[in-house]
């Protein structure tokens, strides 16, 4: 099966967007509050281990932090640079002091099995090709009644800059999303319990299209398909681009960009609910739950 995503071109463009990228992620900023507001499912439980996957330069690690002060918290990112952002540094706050960075592909977590209380993602796997084997690898690391909170993007998300450029050429220029009944079907896929799913479109206006494609690099929400075009974009297509997504231009005098954005929050199953690994279903017994009868001698 041919990946949609290059992880290599993920990893360079979050790289380079990591010194500004604080500065620019307004939207990012906000699902993170909306994730954070389902933090109040869990009562008075104080998680032990807390893990921040997609963090960026760990915001929402700081403010789960200052949460829960004793929890031990982990910033997980795909890009060395955006981790450095999270560095302890004079004046800074102190409470970075005692996060733990870990540069790791979100595919492939560096945890043990049953570790983790909770495991919050906000806009990352929107970047993964197999939700799946995705899901299935939160799973694992969650611990039984472990709470996952994550977002992504939806299929509507920038369907203005898809349309613009497909009247320029065939060519893929904007990352194909998952509608929501597909993002909670694949929760449930991976048995998570009582996933509760929410839906925002927002509309932003720009004052042109190289406006909104600035933001986009800053955002390090460049092409990312495995099968985009190697070569820069020729001044043909894009001014054919250009002109198309004029037709979108609105009575404010601005060209619109949607943003669709899908939340949910999820629970980890108890031991032995099965769980889609490579070649079927697997159903995982922790070893010191297997009864064992001792003989007399």
């Amino acid at each position: 099966m041919t990946d949609t995503f290059d992880t290599r071109q993920v990893r360079r463009a979050f790289s380079r967007a990591a010194a500004g990228y604080g500065a620019a992620a307004a939207l990012q900023r906000d699902v993170e509050a909306r994730l954070m507001e389902s933090l109040e499912y869990l009562g008075e439980r104080v998680p032990d281990i807390v893990v921040d996957v997609g963090s960026g330069p760990g915001s929402a690690a700081l403010a789960l932090r200052a949460r829960w002060p004793k929890a031990r918290v982990l910033a997980i990112d795909l890009a060395l640079p955006m981790l450095h952002q999270l560095a302890p540094r004079r004046g800074w706050n102190p409470l970075q002091r005692r996060i733990d960075r870990v540069c790791a592909d979100a595919r492939l977590l560096p945890l043990a099995d049953n570790s983790v209380d909770l495991l919050f993602s906000n806009l990352c796997v929107q970047w993964v090709d197999d939700l799946d084997a995705l899901f299935a690898g939160f799973r694992r690391v969650l611990r039984p009644g472990g709470m996952l909170l994550c977002s992504t993007f939806g299929p509507d998300t920038l369907h203005e800059l898809r349309a613009a450029f497909a009247a320029a050429d065939d060519e893929a220029h904007v990352s194909p999303f998952v509608p929501i009944a597909g993002f909670g079907d694949a929760l449930m896929r991976a048995g998570f319990r009582d996933p509760v799913l929410d839906r925002e479109v927002e509309v932003h206006g720009h004052r042109d299209m190289p406006a909104l494609m600035r933001e986009l690099r800053a955002l390090g929400a460049t092409n990312a398909l495995a099968g985009r075009r190697r070569a820069l974009t020729g001044r043909g297509r894009f001014a054919a681009a250009q002109a198309a997504y004029e037709d979108w231009r609105g009575a404010d005098n601005l060209l619109p960009a949607t943003w669709e954005t899908i939340t949910a929050m999820a629970w980890s199953p108890a031991h032995g609910a099965p769980i889609r690994e490579a070649g079927g279903e697997v159903a995982r017994f922790p070893a010191s739950g297997i009864p064992v009868r001792r003989r007399n001698a």
